[in-house]
């Protein structure tokens, strides 16, 4: 993978966290909805990029 590539995942993994971080200590606290918010949207957000450059890669 190129170093722009590593680069952009790391900001958006980074950006990710730090919501995820907003969103569990909000005023709603930690809770099971909370947890699952976060756990779906890093799905959403990371499992296409895994596919398309980490898995892709290998061919």
């Amino acid at each position: 993978m190129r170093p722009t590539r590593i680069a952009g995942l790391a900001i958006l993994a980074l950006l990710w966290v730090w919501l995820s971080v907003g969103l569990l200590t909000s005023a709603d606290g930690f809770n099971l909805k909370n947890i699952l918010i976060a756990a779906m949207s890093g799905i959403i957000i990371f499992v296409p990029l895994y596919k398309k450059y980490v898995r892709g890669d290998k061919k």
